[in-house]
């Protein structure tokens, strides 16, 4: 977990451009909606957002920034991987750094992305069955970490 570090303010264009793409890819086949993913999200307006408030984001950095995680309390708010670094352990590092570090116990996934949940559940975590429409429009599933007996 040594690639692992608190995002610093020159990190946020690579964190924005990290979370664009994965927007578009994850969620923009579900939603269908052009003037949102293709308009409203953007780089630039992103890391500008980021870069006001870098709180509980940590990036996985071994002299390329590959993915990020942001954790707000318990609830591990994202987690995103570059596709091209998916499925090569990056995500499993930072998940593992957002619970075993941060206490991270929670997060919500959306309904469509069976992919990230079948990485959330092969990690520990079990869908809790409530559910919330975020944005009014936004399915997400509640999963939180099994505890151990």
């Amino acid at each position: 977990m040594e690639k692992i570090r608190p995002a610093a303010t020159a990190d946020v264009s690579r964190i924005a451009e990290i979370m664009v793409f994965n927007y578009r890819v994850n969620f923009y086949p579900h939603f269908l909606n052009d003037p949102f993913y293709f308009g409203e999200l953007n780089v630039l307006d992103t890391a500008r957002e980021l870069a006001e408030d870098l709180g509980g984001v940590y990036v996985y950095d071994d002299g390329i920034i590959k993915g990020f995680i942001r954790v707000e309390g318990r609830l591990l708010e994202k987690l995103y991987v570059e596709p091209q670094f998916q499925s090569h352990g990056v995500g499993a590092e930072l998940l593992a750094f957002a619970t075993d570090v941060l206490g991270a116990d929670h997060l919500w996934a959306l309904e469509y992305n069976k992919r990230g949940q079948a990485f959330y559940k092969r990690h520990g975590f079990e869908l809790t069955g409530e559910k919330m429409i975020e944005d009014e429009w936004v399915p997400l599933l509640k999963m939180e970490l099994r505890r151990q007996q």
